[in-house]
């Protein structure tokens, strides 16, 4: 934040916090959004591939599960990003590219 305080001129002493900073400059944080759309791109891009990295995506490779607790699947995280609907809708949805483009744009812009 202290290139947009220094844009601002808010001198570092002020004691203003980063969300304050933020609003003054009309401005939100991008950079979860960013992430998803990037891995949502990349998501569809392996997708339509249907190789190795399709069945490491999906989960559909055999082997042990390590201990402990289960990590988050990229599958899971734009399940949630992209709005309601089950992973295989997604995995439906991928194999058109033009519709796939517009979901991802749309969930970019709503900012969930």
């Amino acid at each position: 934040m202290w290139f947009l305080r220094r844009m601002l001129r808010i001198p570092w002493t002020t004691k203003k916090t980063n969300e304050r900073v933020l609003n003054e400059a009309n401005k939100r944080r991008s950079l979860v959004r960013t992430i998803r759309k990037r891995q949502a791109t990349f998501l569809g891009h392996v997708m339509r591939r249907g190789k190795l990295e399709h069945l490491v995506t999906t989960g559909k490779f055999e082997g042990k599960r390590s201990r402990g607790r289960q990590r988050e699947k990229i599958m899971d995280g734009l399940a949630t990003w992209l709005g309601p609907g089950k992973v295989s809708d997604i995995l439906a949805v991928v194999k058109d590219r033009d519709l796939w483009r517009d979901m991802i744009a749309n969930a970019y812009k709503q900012g969930t």
